[in-house]
């Protein structure tokens, strides 16, 4: 593999780990309020139908990223409904959200546009477009019949391949997603905010001892966790892809929980197991006939192959992950 090669499958693994690294700080906050969420999946599926459908009705991406963190704020209020109001089973309702999101997605899709459950193609300005930084290699370089973008590239120095391959030419969300990482960090480590999110998943009790309303926290957590995966949902259907299809978001709202425990819950951590993911998918998009002594790998397992060494992963290499003592379980307040 040359170096130019190795920086494209890398490109790949950025853009395949944003909408995993924008659900995981999503689990992230809600798990650190106490509020255990398996409905990220649910969340990020709905996100990305109503994205696609109204950037398509619209053509205006920035309406489409609205509504698909519209659309995944509603469950999240349903969830902490179900999990902080009513006390009920955290687990079974996200269960819930997921199977509701599965089946409500298709029909919505299908009633508006008739094509399957699918919605239209986006183009234009109903998608993200790279953004393509200054001193970088683009499309601007590139003369009318003259070298080819690819052919300028490959001629170019490392560093400059290595600027214009990987670090220049992603859409505004995968920015935004990599700059939520500090962001988060400095909010639940430095902020009086962070220290009570963090407190109210370990011991609630204590937090609510000294004046601090515990549902108003959870609930906090739980919205903030409907606008990570609302624009996470609304990248798959507007960045990544384009638009809206049946089951688009293929697991990946249960990959990022699991990136999520392998980072133990930290976000930095959180970063690179999503990186980490990702370049598994990218690697299986890639490399989808591979021989091996004569024998062809299938296809079908290279596709398996990231869900599989997840699950490796989990089982070999994690460790002891301490979630939050207080995750899952409903606060009552003592009389």
């Amino acid at each position: 593999m040359d170096f130019l090669t190795l920086l494209q499958v890398l490109d790949s693994t950025v853009r395949l780990a944003i909408p995993l690294l924008l659900a995981c700080l999503a689990g992230l906050y809600s798990e650190r309020a106490g509020i255990f969420d398996i409905g990220l999946e649910g969340k990020m599926l709905a996100a990305a139908m109503a994205a696609g459908a109204f950037a398509a009705i619209s053509g205006n991406v920035w309406i489409g990223l609205l509504a698909g963190i519209g659309a995944s704020m509603v469950l999240s209020v349903l969830h902490g409904l179900a999990s902080i109001t009513f006390r009920g089973n955290q687990l079974i309702s996200g269960v819930a959200i997921n199977m509701l999101a599965a089946g409500i997605t298709v029909l919505i899709a299908q009633d508006l546009f008739r094509q399957g459950g699918r919605t239209p193609s986006l183009t234009d300005d109903g998608r993200w477009t790279g953004l393509e930084l200054p001193f970088a290699l683009g499309p601007k370089d590139v003369e009318t019949g003259g070298t080819r973008l690819s052919e300028m590239i490959s001629t170019a120095s490392p560093v400059n391949q290595f600027y214009s391959e990987l670090i220049s030419g992603h859409s505004l969300l995968v920015y935004i997603a990599i700059a939520f990482v500090p962001l988060t960090w400095w909010v639940l480590y430095r902020t009086r905010f962070g220290l009570r999110l963090r407190a109210v998943g370990e011991n609630p009790a204590s937090v609510d001892t000294a004046g601090i309303s515990v549902v108003r926290l959870r609930y906090t957590a739980v919205l903030i966790c409907g606008v990570l995966c609302g624009v996470a949902g609304a990248y798959l259907a507007t960045g990544l892809q384009a638009g809206f299809i049946k089951d688009m978001t293929a697991g990946r709202g249960f990959v990022a929980l699991a990136a999520l425990i392998f980072a133990k819950w930290r976000p930095w951590y959180a970063l690179w197991a999503c990186l980490l993911f990702g370049l598994l998918q990218a690697i299986a998009v890639r490399f989808q006939s591979i021989e091996v002594g004569g024998l062809t790998i299938p296809v079908q397992f290279m596709e398996a192959l990231p869900y599989i060494l997840t699950v490796v992963i989990l089982a070999g290499f994690v460790g002891r992950a301490i979630p939050p003592k207080a995750g899952g379980e409903p606060y009552v307040k003592e009389r």
